[in-house]
């Protein structure tokens, strides 16, 4: 089976140690999910998974073949087309381009773009709709490792879950490794097989966290309920800054106003949907 490994991963930028002592390992048709703190090394991690940053210390091995990336900006050519822009990888590697537009017209199409937004640039689409060329510009080259640095984060909730229903029908059909930084906690649960919790300073993986339910099995009230349950562990909450910092005789009013206004909530959506 193909599988991707950080052992012991260190890197720093100058003097500056970004993380230290990260291991894990991703296998094909899994995805696994980084969640923390701004500043903990994530970003710079997925980077050196996609092998734009050399390793420092540690090493990672990849036994997959055909990876792609997908970033919280679409970054789409604005000279391009929809179907250029999606083709974009294909013609890199060399695909004729009557084959290319093939592919990519059929690919944009699965995944929710109009024919008529095939010959559109870039502003003349919303946001929902560079994220899905975005996305398609990524699965076109087929990929066996997908590594997704925030692409949903900048989404409206309804276009999120088009998209999150997407990536999982593609990446189930595909059987595909993926790899995905978030700060949504409850994108993490929605998606995820793994949630890998990071705290910073240096950055280093605090939990490891195994979601047994299959993402596509998954309802509104076990998500709900899932992550109402992961906010009650310390090191989840510290992750997103939740844990009470200020005096004893605070904490208890601090927990109690943590558990009334996120956790509290969460359960009571997971209740109402059964």
């Amino acid at each position: 089976m193909k599988r991707l490994h950080a052992r012991d991963l260190a890197h720093a930028f100058g003097r500056d140690e970004i993380f230290s002592g990260i291991d894990f390992s991703l296998d094909a048709g899994e995805i696994v999910a980084l969640v923390g703190p701004s500043g903990c090394g994530k970003t710079t991690l997925l980077r050196l998974c996609a092998g734009l940053l050399d390793v420092q210390d540690g090493r990672i091995e990849n036994a997959f073949d055909n990876p792609a990336s997908m970033f919280q900006q679409p970054s789409l050519l604005p000279w391009k087309t929809t179907l250029d822009n999606i083709a974009l990888g294909l013609k890199a590697r060399g695909i004729g381009k009557q084959q290319r537009l093939q592919a990519a017209e059929a690919l944009a199409l699965r995944l929710g773009l109009a024919t008529s937004d095939l010959g559109k640039f870039p502003h003349q689409l919303s946001g929902g709709m560079q994220s899905r060329v975005s996305l398609a510009r990524a699965l076109a080259l087929q990929p066996d490792l997908l590594l997704l640095d925030e692409p949903f984060a900048a989404l409206d909730i309804g276009l999120k879950e088009e998209l999150y229903a997407l990536l999982l029908a593609e990446q189930a059909a595909r059987g595909m490794g993926v790899l995905m930084i978030t700060h949504d906690l409850m994108e993490a649960v929605r998606l995820a097989d793994r949630i890998l919790v990071m705290a910073a300073e240096p950055g280093r993986i605090v939990r490891r966290l195994e979601l047994g339910l299959p993402a596509l099995q998954r309802d509104d009230a076990w998500i709900y309920r899932q992550t109402a349950e992961l906010l009650q562990l310390s090191a989840v909450r510290d992750s997103f800054g939740l844990t009470p910092r200020a005096t004893p005789a605070s904490d208890a009013g601090q927990c109690t106003a943590l558990r009334e206004t996120v956790v509290t909530p969460l359960a009571a959506k997971a209740r109402s949907r059964c």
